[in-house]
């Protein structure tokens, strides 16, 4: 069993940043992730990072959302620019034994969700 312990989130308006970060409850190579809900949509991928730091970000954050793991705090951090209306929504840390292509948005555990609101 793997608890994600979250934090970031915010409201910011559009163009700004925010920071999210996760800090799973051990280390395993497993691949990790965020994926989104927004009300009324679908469940959405953000970005999936294998353990080899092999990465696939959905087109619609490519550029702007940047996801980098420190292995000395053993914590992932999901680095967003230029966010945008669209960008509203729940956003999950989520992890997974399996390969990025195996999983969309079904990890096998995740966070508790921290919201990012966008706004003006």
């Amino acid at each position: 069993q793997v608890q994600l312990q979250e934090s970031g989130g915010g409201s910011v308006q559009p163009g700004g940043s925010l920071i999210l970060s996760c800090a799973p409850s051990s280390y395993r190579c497993y691949s990790m992730g965020c994926f989104r809900h927004a009300p009324g949509k679908e469940l959405e991928e953000v970005v999936c990072m294998e353990c080899d730091d092999k990465t696939f970000y959905a087109d619609s954050v490519k550029g702007r959302l940047t996801i980098s793991m420190d292995n000395d705090k053993n914590t992932l951090y999901l680095q967003m620019n230029i966010l945008k209306p669209e960008d509203n929504a729940m956003y999950y840390c989520a992890s997974d034994s399996r390969p990025c292509a195996w999983i969309g948005f079904r990890y096998n555990y995740r966070g508790q969700g921290t919201q990012v609101t966008v706004s003006s």
